[in-house]
């Protein structure tokens, strides 16, 4: 087994594959250039990326794009459709609104450094104009994209199965998990659950044989505005931070993009709401955390738990 850790996309990334030859310690290698070549093209926070280039065409005509900006900007309208725009990658004026203008962790360092805006409206994801024979889209006037946790779903996600094709390979990028195949012996991952409450303690540990695993909340990608505390979370409702009563989600899915839309749905819809969409999707299952503490898990949540009680391995299909 072998593995590769680095920084990118604004998370620490891990990649474990399950070999030890010489091919393997290569294919990590490339993944690493891909997650970093990825972000140089899809990053809102590089001045030079080519999503800026376009975000800065926004009004002007239908701009040609390279092959990774069309893919990701596809899958994430598709992310768009399926959720009915509740999750969109049309917020990045609003996320600059919020004050949520450069870097997390440049943001998180200077607390209190821009001055209040009011929340600007999302616009609606149907507005981007898509020219598959030119390859090119059109922003309308106002509109900022930003790909943010779609682009590192869907780069993890796209990982994980160009390497799985030859190696048992699990992708970690900050807490956005794809899995392959079970490892070459048979066993399922193992994959902790984190509190939010307590980041440096486990609320479940998973076993998860393939798919994807995703978390997010409103307790980590935060920070404070004349004392008052925000969060990355954009409701295009409302495009202002999300008012929820959910600290935190995770979700388990047969895809990594699956299972980061499911979770941000959830986020957004509430706990109750959010319940309810959750038990009519019967491929997903969840653990939520409300913020008054309270855990609640799906009932489908128990087939991927390691239970202690009896000592037994439950292992997801």
């Amino acid at each position: 087994m072998q593995q590769i850790s680095f920084r990118a996309m604004g998370s620490t990334v891990n990649i474990i594959v399950d070999d030890d030859n010489l091919a393997a310690r290569a294919a990590l290698t490339a993944a690493r250039k891909t997650f970093i070549r990825f972000e140089r093209i899809l990053s809102r926070f590089r001045p030079d990326s080519e999503l800026n280039a376009l975000n800065r065409r926004a009004g002007c005509k239908p701009v040609r794009v390279g092959q990774t900006l069309w893919h990701a900007m596809r899958h994430a309208l598709a992310m768009a459709r399926i959720s009915d725009g509740l999750v969109t990658p049309t917020i990045g004026a609003a996320l600059m609104a919020a004050g949520y203008d450069r870097d997390f962790a440049t943001l998180a360092a200077i607390p209190d450094a821009v001055t209040d805006r009011p929340p600007v409206s999302v616009p609606d994801w149907r507005q981007v104009v898509c020219d598959p024979r030119r390859r090119a889209i059109r922003l309308p006037t106002g509109m900022q994209l930003d790909l943010g946790g779609s682009a590192k779903g869907w780069t993890a996600a796209l990982v994980a199965r160009r390497l799985g094709r030859r190696f048992p390979t699990l992708v970690d990028a900050g807490g956005d998990i794809a899995v392959s195949a079970p490892q070459r012996n048979g066993e399922s991952w193992p994959i902790e659950v984190a509190d939010p409450r307590a980041p440096d303690s486990g609320l479940d540990l998973l076993l998860i044989r393939r798919g994807g695993v995703a978390t997010s909340g409103i307790d980590y990608r935060r920070w404070q505005r004349n004392g008052r505390w925000l969060h990355h979370l954009i409701d295009p409702r409302t495009g202002a931070p999300a008012e929820t009563d959910l600290l935190a989600a995770t979700v388990i899915a047969p895809t990594l993009p699956i299972a980061e839309l499911a979770v941000k749905v959830i986020l957004l819809r509430g706990r109750d709401d959010g319940l309810r969409w959750l038990n009519a999707q019967p491929a997903l299952a969840a653990l939520l955390v409300t913020v008054d503490g309270q855990v609640i898990r799906s009932p489908a949540f128990a087939r991927y738990r390691w239970q202690p009680a009896s000592g037994e391995l439950v292992i997801g299909a």
